[in-house]
């Protein structure tokens, strides 16, 4: 009977762990960048594009606006919303 209480427990440790660990990870990623933490992030960013210098002049324009830049090298933009709805002119996105 010890045996199934201790499973039990350790059951529910487990999941208030794996909860309180998801939800860490989750702020970490809308957490507010650093305006020195721009660099490095557009760097990645741009990194799979053949135009990286309009690319980094932009993520950082964003990036020093929107404290924000969406992980991975595309799309991914719900992330940031400041960085989502910037626009051109035209109406095209403006952060890369």
């Amino acid at each position: 009977m010890a045996v199934r209480s201790y499973s039990s427990i350790l059951v529910a440790l487990s999941l208030l762990l794996l909860v309180t660990f998801s939800n860490v990870a989750e702020a970490y990623g809308r957490a507010k960048l650093r305006p020195s933490d721009c660099k490095p992030r557009c760097t990645y960013r741009c990194s799979a594009t053949s135009h990286k210098k309009p690319c980094m002049f932009f993520c950082q324009k964003c990036c020093a606006k929107c404290l924000c830049v969406p992980p991975g090298t595309y799309g991914n933009k719900q992330v940031c919303p400041c960085y989502n709805s910037w626009k051109t002119k035209e109406g095209g996105p403006k952060c890369p």
